[in-house]
């Protein structure tokens, strides 16, 4: 069932959202040639410490529990990168997604971030996917369903040369951070006919394209975890926990 936020408990989840937005605040200013993943990963961990906020990723369930606070994937990995010793070079692409629960309320947010110079392919790639949230969060007021607006999303994807991962989508997010609807960046008989919804007040959705240099097709490595894909094309991912208010749409983890 999906649940419709008051505005007291959208203005609780802000905390959450902000310190989110915090967490990539923090890993952008440290993020350069030579730092690891687990760096970076380090970095969000403490802070979410030192405000007692509950990390969403740590220990979350699969064949293995998930080991990090942070999904951490670099190029050509899609999502779900676990944080490790790799170091990062100049022309690389990381995504970082992190999420907290604070004060009984969730915050998600992923960004892709350029390591120094990055090359003409990669800057279209994260120009492109930065460019589809936006344009998603700005038809939540124009549109009446989501799959209107997830239509457009993967026109607009398409348009510029580049394909939507499928496999994934975005989702609702409240008390818990997966919850009802599923938020894809598509359009699919399936959506049109049974997992459509209204575009309401008091909506709370964890919007967030992944979108690929090549082929959509991604496959799972033998941690269990990371995703990449098929053809090892780079690949981008961008979210933003967003509330549908009667004032427009309000961005939970942006600064």
């Amino acid at each position: 069932m999906i649940k419709l936020r008051s505005p007291r408990e959208i203005a609780a989840m802000r905390p959450a959202g902000q310190l989110v937005a915090q967490a990539h605040r923090a890993v952008r200013e440290a993020i350069r040639p030579g730092i690891t993943t687990l760096e970076l990963d380090a970095i969000i961990e403490r802070l979410f410490e030192q405000a007692d906020a509950e990390p969403l990723f740590k220990g979350y369930p699969g064949v293995t529990p998930f080991p990090a606070v942070t999904c951490i994937s670099v190029n050509e990995e899609v999502v779900h990168g676990i944080p490790g010793g790799r170091e990062l070079v100049a022309g690389d692409i990381v995504g970082i997604d992190t999420g907290c629960r604070l004060a009984g309320w969730c915050g998600d947010s992923a960004w892709t971030y350029p390591v120094g110079e990055i090359d003409d392919e990669k800057q279209h790639l994260l120009k492109v996917t930065r460019e589809c949230l936006e344009l998603s969060i700005n038809l939540l007021t124009r549109k009446s369903l989501w799959s209107e607006v997830a239509s457009e999303m993967q026109a607009f994807v398409e348009g510029a040369g580049l394909s939507v991962v499928t496999q994934f989508v975005g989702h609702g997010i409240g008390r818990e951070m997966h919850e009802a609807p599923q938020v894809p960046n598509f359009y699919s008989d399936e959506l049109r006919d049974k997992k459509d919804f209204r575009l309401r007040t008091g909506l709370v959705l964890a919007i967030e394209p992944m979108v690929n240099s090549g082929t959509a097709e991604v496959e799972l490595l033998s941690d269990h975890w990371t995703v990449v894909t098929k053809d090892r094309k780079p690949s981008a991912h961008f979210e933003h926990t967003v509330a549908l208010t009667a004032d427009g749409p309000l961005l939970l983890t942006a600064e």
